[in-house]
């Protein structure tokens, strides 16, 4: 899972994620922002003027995204490293409108990455690679042609392959273990026994897993804000990001796979 290029490298990106995506007023960020308009912290040498203050000013919504690598790509690939300030108005509003279609691809490629690191997913190893190969190839394209991609039909495809690995991942967890898409906003689940379960896309918001078993469990795309996952075990669950962590609430005794790193704000 040590792929630099699925990492955000802020260095080498111009505040994309600071500038394209909107926000408004909430728990999670102090104010309203439009897409396309620069976030007020934004500096002139595009970092964050509150980075190291942003939960305390209110902007807990930043602490817990992530491009997964898309930002420098758009930046430095796609633009060639000429940034939207200097670049005038179409080649801002082009650059603006590519870094979400790049972002997506990019979780992708995280998710098919992590897929070849899996032996019980081996039979779909060769799948898997094409499909790699594929959307590493499409985050190469032209502005013009990013900006015309049907995302949603190559991440449908992509979806296929990872529901195969996940079926490989979890062979024998039997019919109860399938909770994808299920509604458990705050859920009493302390110590509950999800070992293999299918959780893709479940609704976890501030759900109790103190102590729960997540051993093995399948989380792509699962909704973890607030989510309490004292002293749970993840160790081995897989498709589980770094900002669906970050977006939890955990403790030193809560056991993570390698893929993801203990975030910094956890109780200690």
């Amino acid at each position: 899972m040590e792929r630099p290029s699925l990492r955000a490298d802020c260095g080498n990106c111009f505040g994309l994620c600071c500038v394209a995506l909107p926000f408004a007023a909430s728990a999670d960020f102090a104010v309203d922002k439009a897409a396309g308009k620069p976030c007020g912290n934004l500096r002139d040498d595009f970092r964050c003027g509150i980075h190291t203050r942003l939960r305390d000013e209110g902007f807990t919504g930043c602490t817990v995204y992530d491009c997964f690598g898309a930002g420098q790509k758009v930046s430095q690939v796609t633009f060639g490293g000429r940034d939207w300030r200097s670049g005038g108005r179409e080649h801002a509003r082009r650059m603006f409108d590519v870094f979400p279609v790049v972002r997506h691809l990019h979780e992708l490629l995280w998710y098919l990455t992590e897929a070849l690191t899996l032996p019980a997913a081996r039979p779909a190893h060769a799948e898997v690679r094409r499909a790699l190969d594929e959307t590493e190839r499409l985050t190469r394209r032209t502005a013009e042609e990013l900006a015309e991609l049907d995302v949603a039909a190559h991440r449908q495809r992509v979806n296929e392959v990872l529901l195969k690995v996940s079926d490989l991942m979890r062979a024998g967890a039997g019919r109860a273990k399938n909770r994808r898409g299920a509604d458990l906003m705050g859920a009493r689940l302390k110590g509950a026994d999800l070992r293999k379960a299918n959780l893709r896309g479940a609704y976890l918001i501030a759900a109790d897993l103190t102590g729960a078993d997540l051993r093995g469990a399948d989380l792509i795309g699962a909704d973890l804000r607030d989510t309490d996952l004292t002293d749970a075990d993840l160790t081995g669950a897989f498709f589980l990001t770094q900002p669906q962590i970050n977006a939890a609430r955990g403790s030193a005794g809560t056991r993570l796979p390698a893929s993801v790193t203990r975030p910094g704000h956890w109780a200690a």
